[in-house]
């Protein structure tokens, strides 16, 4: 029993180093890049992750406990250009010094509008950047006015960003989540959303009951996300995974005119022509796309994978679009414009789009390519209530 027990202790002394392993930290000092004067209370966080912290006095700063992986360093701080770092984080340490530009203030735009304009503007934005699933209805905006709204009728497009950090607290998720706006544009044509920003992600305090539910609805958001599913493809786990990824082919409708005609011609005839509105309502519902087909044996990790010459980046490569199928779901939402085939049981299924050769990631299956794919169907509903970190994992 002794040698038993002294193994027991050592592996009880090793633990902590063990964990200490798997971590790392970033360090540094942040200054006025032609002074060299510390910048204090600088917010500094890795991009998307629950790694942040502020500059102290002296302009220095620690993140600790990290999980290996790509990220990018975000430094922001008033009156000065953002700082952004690509870092590939070990096992070690980071030291980095960072020298911050001064920033040259520029005149906005400026849009006299009502308070009933900000509002439904507001609400617009509100569905569609967090979303309108059953986590959104728990998800609290605390600061909505720091947000620039302008809505340009004649493109029908809502434009926003601020200046500071949008906090959402994420009570389905048990996130506070610091949304640094940088780039929003709605199209009513298109039907797209584009936007560029970076997020700081915080744990909620909770009970331990609270913190169960949280824990279960972050794996329900994780389980067939874009993020699961880079992950699998990573480990070559698809099919235990549940994921399928097969070629996906399809051409314009040529019945369909583009949808910027179809919006002018309602808008036309509203008011003066019944007949032909009713005609272009029928036009507006006729499907997209034609000769839609969906290659029943599905693609092996190996055949659309690559590795890159950088150390935990990965590359996707497909010659049309890419049909994913998450098996351990069913999709709720009809959506128009995503084919299914008669015999496919009502499975989540998401289309990819490339808009290049190839999508980029990393170890975290974070897609990082810049532009982002284009996602239709149930990867299209992700919005900020259903989003998590970089740094997740089921269990965490």
């Amino acid at each position: 029993m002794r040698p038993l027990r002294i193994l027991l202790v050592a592996f009880i002394l090793w633990c902590p180093l063990l964990v200490l392993a798997q971590s790392a930290s970033i360090s540094g000092k942040v200054v006025h890049g032609e002074s060299k004067s510390p910048v204090a209370n600088a917010s500094v966080f890795l991009n998307n992750a629950t790694y942040g912290t502020s500059t102290a006095e002296d302009g220095s700063f620690t993140l600790s406990g990290i999980k290996p992986g790509q990220y990018e360093l975000i430094v922001t701080v008033v009156g000065y250009e953002d700082y952004s770092q690509t870092v590939q984080v070990g096992q070690g340490a980071i030291k980095l010094d960072i020298s911050l530009t001064q920033k040259v203030m520029m005149l906005r735009e400026v849009v006299i509008s009502s308070n009933a304009d900000w509002k439904k503007n507001y609400e617009q934005f509100r569905n569609e950047f967090i979303g309108t699933t059953e986590n959104s209805k728990l998800c609290r905006v605390l600061n909505p006015h720091i947000l620039n709204l302008i809505y340009h009728r004649n493109k029908q497009q809502l434009e926003a960003e601020g200046d500071e950090f949008l906090v959402v607290e994420n009570r389905a998720l048990g996130y506070r989540t610091k949304y640094l706006l940088k780039d929003y544009v709605s199209d009513g044509i298109e039907h797209t959303i584009k936007y560029a920003g970076r997020a700081l992600f915080e744990n909620l305090p909770g009970t331990p009951e609270q913190k169960k539910i949280w824990k279960l609805k972050r794996e329900q958001a994780y389980y067939g996300s874009p993020q699961h599913f880079f992950r699998s493809l990573m480990k070559d786990r698809l099919k235990e995974d549940g994921f399928e990824a097969h070629d996906f082919t399809r051409t314009l409708n040529s019945e369909r005119p583009p949808e910027e005609v179809i919006q002018q011609k309602i808008k036309r005839y509203k008011e003066s022509n019944r007949d032909s509105l009713i005609r272009w309502y029928h036009v507006a519902n006729l499907t997209k796309w034609n000769n839609e087909n969906v290659v029943k044996i599905p693609y092996e990790s190996v055949e659309i994978l690559r590795k890159t010459p950088q150390a935990g980046i990965f590359a996707v490569t497909f010659p049309h679009a890419l049909f994913v199928v998450y098996t351990k779901k069913h999709e709720l939402t009809e959506f128009k414009d995503v084919y299914r085939p008669l015999d496919m049981e009502n499975f989540e299924t998401s289309i990819v789009s490339l808009f290049g050769n190839y999508i980029l990631f990393d170890a975290n299956g974070i897609v990082i390519s810049n532009p982002a794919p284009l996602y239709e169907g149930t990867w299209s509903k992700a919005k900020l209530a259903d989003m998590l970190p970089v740094d997740y994992e089921p269990g965490d």
